[in-house]
């Protein structure tokens, strides 16, 4: 069995922004691509997994990274993502799994070579990508983490936590026997506003393109 597989799940009919996996910003190259060209820079990893049903992925595939058939009934829109990670696991099996998505294209070598430092080598159960906040926030009609009779200045509030969901490490074990990709001691691997760039809906695809085109 090998130590770490990194794979990239990849659904082709996307509802919220149809193809967005394949499709290209303004002067660069197709979405999937940056993710895929990222972990190939990743040293420990044994494999680098793209994980569709849809075999026309294939030829947007750089050299050293495997294509893997899955069940076509893993796209329909009631899957749940643990499903897929599951399924994953039994297909190809390790002791730890680097979960990357396509939808983060700015994620860089660094985040993920530490996080898999960290549950490999110094004791942590998983990792994750995380953003802090240090906002005003509300839940059901009142102010959740601060006194509104006592405004502090938002760089004094106790920082939260938001996954920014375009990395998880974790291991065979976590997933198919206690259903999770988090643990009760994972290593939050703290990134900034551009590389916690997430794609779901097609606002999310300008606002990622206009971040290659100006800022990267």
């Amino acid at each position: 069995m090998e130590q770490v597989v990194a794979f990239v799940p990849v659904k082709l009919n996307n509802q919220r922004c149809p193809r967005k996996n394949t499709r290209a910003f303004d002067g660069g190259e197709p979405l999937i691509c940056y993710i895929l060209h990222t972990l190939k820079q990743v040293k420990g990893l044994d494999r680098i997994v793209v994980y569709c049903s849809d075999e026309s992925i294939r030829e947007y595939l750089p050299e050293g990274v495997e294509f893997l058939r899955r069940s076509p009934e893993l796209d329909r829109n009631s899957t749940q993502i643990l499903d897929v990670l599951k399924a994953f696991a039994e297909d190809a099996p390790a002791n730890h799994y680097v979960l990357a998505h396509a939808t983060a294209p700015f994620l860089r070598v660094q985040s993920i070579q530490k996080g898999l430092h960290m549950v490999t080598e110094e004791g942590y159960d998983s990792a994750l990508t995380v953003t802090s906040c240090t906002d005003f926030l509300w839940q059901e009609g009142k102010p959740l983490n601060y006194d509104p009779h006592h405004i502090p200045r938002t760089q004094d509030l106790p920082p939260l936590y938001v996954e920014t969901t375009g990395l998880y490490i974790y291991s065979r074990e976590m997933i198919l026997e206690q259903n999770r990709r988090v643990g009760d001691h994972p290593y939050m691997i703290k990134v900034g506003k551009i590389e916690a760039t997430d794609i779901n809906e097609s606002v999310d695809f300008e606002i990622a393109n206009a971040i290659y085109n100006h800022i990267i």
